[in-house]
């Protein structure tokens, strides 16, 4: 396991800067444009994102490991489950906790969209280089 990580830990060392530039730039968002944007929920966000991306990527990286029959499956795998979690994030931020306000809608659509892009391009990289 460790061997497997070491291999892609490029990989999820971006994902930790695309975090870090995410959390300023909401904070440099929510000092400059004054939108209603509470810090701590901004965090829990991209912490919960980052958990389901970095799944999404171990899922997906690990089926490349396997034999040319299963590959398709976990990349179908993978993107089914990212898509599952962050399904139940949303209704579980937005229905249970009601962080209903306008500056969480907004910031759970752009770190869905930022990082959804982020493993997309991932993938897509990988992919290149290493066909199913």
């Amino acid at each position: 396991m460790i061997r497997f990580l070491k291999q892609y830990y490029k990989n999820f060392l971006l994902l930790g800067i695309l975090d870090a530039v995410l959390l300023i730039l909401g904070l440099v968002i929510k000092i400059v444009f004054k939108i209603n944007i509470i810090i701590g929920d901004m965090a829990v966000q991209t912490l919960i994102f980052s958990i389901i991306t970095l799944i999404t990527l171990i899922v997906f990286f690990k089926g490349q490991t396997k034999e040319a029959d299963s590959r398709t499956f976990y990349v179908l795998v993978a993107i089914s489950l990212k898509f599952l979690l962050e399904m139940i994030f949303a209704l579980f931020w937005f229905l249970v906790v009601k962080k209903c306000y306008n500056g969480a809608v907004l910031m759970f659509f752009v770190l869905y969209l930022s990082l959804t892009s982020f493993s997309i391009f991932i993938m897509l990289k990988t992919l290149k280089n290493k066909a199913l």
